[in-house]
């Protein structure tokens, strides 16, 4: 009824304004087809009145608004719109085959073989490649990658993975303990539900860095987990300080029962690593404070920086003995990043260490429930944990280019940080590893302003022009989070050289532009 008291009330106004009939008429037309369409979503089950509210909650801001607006305008230019640029770069998101970067040749030749098995002999592919494939179809179920495999992934592969750890760290590795899964997203979020549990009328609580990869806190919001953000030091390169941990658990616990800390390293947005003795301390602090590790380590290839050095969370807690080497943790692997870039093969993993045998029964029953991760992801995941080794066919290819892949990266860290901090009102970190930039800019007070009066934060305000100006994409810093006041953007280093140089001279251009015209 309030809805038809509306189109009356439309219509009354539309007559008193002096229009014609014909356009009261119209007017009514417009409003019955949108009172049908109001009749029509009534009769829904799911509204979004009452869909859950946890989704209405869930943000993600590397593939938000920005990124849709990208999309649209790609498809504007394709139809011959005329924009001061020629095409769209997406810096937005760390897809490295999307910007340019070439596959490992063993990862796709393998893949093609497991997929069509008759190249296994007719395919001119390498012996190692060949011998690999029929290893992979052997312990599929019914020898096909087409069959599911165990909920938990292959166990052949699960071996893989326990073995290259063992060879990463120097201590043993329990392939049981391993479990396989579509990209370190699926594992983290596994992972993430075994805390979705009130305790005494309190939610529990996650701690999560700020800024963060928007996973985390999409996931805590879509499980109706309390986030808790604790502060990475942008003047110390983004150090973690274990008194900005003592201060977020303290303001936190009144509120809700803190249970698990999340690590980033090396950092997403942020690019730094992790000393030795800062995990040494983090260790310390989740151990005393009886707080769940998770250990995202997805970029533990990714290291570029002079005296950077990955070291993971498990072979730090081992080698600090008891009581802290029995401490629970999950680590996060996955074969998006690195050297291979495979995001759209969705294979990774998480090992589980000291994790109570009953938990870990239900966390693989609950598993169990989504069926198997990808067989073609896990098979990357196994040519990643068993690459190809000196004095066998694909050796020399391999190597060669997995170097040239860490190296080219390398260079386009130092090209970014470089470039930003020669430019004014930038500022930003060594990248130290990972695959992003997350610089500081200085917005005049104008573009505050203005930023207000169109209904967005500064830093999306900024990142909007950026888009509709120069075709560039970014993500703002708040869709990541960051210290009050400050504002930022990350952007992947994944453009090839040649367009990374374009892209930065552009936003040169671009960002002086904007000064001037805000001052």
């Amino acid at each position: 009824m309030s809805s038809m008291r509306m189109l009356i009330s439309r219509a009354s106004r539309i007559l008193s304004s002096g229009a014609a009939r014909s356009e009261v008429e119209l007017a009514l037309l417009l409003s019955r087809n949108n009172l049908t369409n109001l009749r029509t979503m009534a009769t829904k089950a799911v509204t979004i009145e009452n869909i859950n509210p946890n989704i209405l909650k869930l943000e993600y801001a590397v593939r938000g608004p920005l990124v849709i607006r990208a999309a649209e305008i790609e498809k504007e230019l394709e139809k011959g719109a005329k924009k001061p640029f020629k095409k769209v770069i997406r810096a937005n998101i760390g897809d490295a085959h999307a910007m340019g970067q070439t596959p490992i040749t063993f990862i796709r030749q393998v893949i093609a073989c497991v997929t069509l098995p008759e190249l296994i002999e007719k395919g001119g592919y390498p012996e190692d490649v060949k011998q690999r494939a029929r290893d992979i179809l052997n312990a599929c179920g019914g020898k096909s990658v087409g069959a599911y495999s165990a909920s938990h992934g292959i166990e052949m592969i699960r071996r893989h993975v326990a073995e290259y750890i063992e060879r990463r760290d120097g201590h043993p590795a329990d392939w049981n303990n391993v479990c396989l899964s579509g990209g370190a997203s699926n594992a983290i979020k596994n992972c993430l539900q075994l805390f979705c549990n009130d305790i005494d009328g309190k939610k529990s609580g996650i701690l999560i860095p700020i800024p963060q990869y928007p996973l985390y806190s999409a996931t805590l919001a879509e499980y109706g987990l309390e986030q808790v953000g604790y502060y990475l030091d942008e003047a110390k390169g983004w150090a973690l300080d274990t008194a900005e941990l003592e201060r977020a658990l303290r303001d936190a616990s009144a509120a809700c029962n803190v249970r698990a800390l999340v690590v980033i390293n090396p950092g997403n947005p942020t690019g730094q690593v992790l000393t030795r003795e800062n995990i040494e301390a983090i260790i310390k602090f989740a151990h005393a404070n009886n707080l769940f590790l998770l250990a995202d380590e997805v970029y533990q290839d990714n290291v570029y920086a002079k005296g950077s050095k990955f070291f993971s969370f498990k072979k730090v807690l081992t080698e600090l003995g008891p009581p802290y080497s029995g401490h629970e943790l999950a680590s996060f692997m996955s074969v998006s990043k690195g050297y291979m870039g495979e995001c759209g093969l969705r294979g990774g993993w998480a090992e589980l260490i000291n994790v109570a045998p009953d938990v870990q029964a239900n966390l693989y029953k609950c598993i169990s429930a989504m069926l198997c991760p990808t067989t073609l992801g896990q098979t990357a995941v196994d040519c990643v944990a068993k690459p190809p080794q000196e004095g066998e066919p694909s050796y020399e290819l391999w190597l060669k280019e997995k170097t040239a892949v860490l190296s080219s990266l390398d260079k386009r860290a130092k090209m970014i940080a470089d470039t930003f901090n020669q430019m004014k009102g930038f500022k930003c970190n060594v990248v130290q590893g990972a695959m992003y930039a997350f610089p500081t800019i200085e917005l005049p007070p104008r573009a505050i302003e203005a930023a207000k009066k169109a209904g967005r934060a500064p830093d999306v305000y900024y990142a909007f022009k950026l888009l509709e100006e120069t075709g560039i994409c970014v993500v703002p810093g708040s869709g990541f989070g960051q210290r009050p006041g400050t504002f930022h953007f990350r952007t992947t280093i994944l453009p090839q050289p040649a367009l990374l140089q374009e892209m930065l001279d552009i936003f040169k251009d671009f960002h002086e532009k904007f000064t001037k015209e805000h001052s």
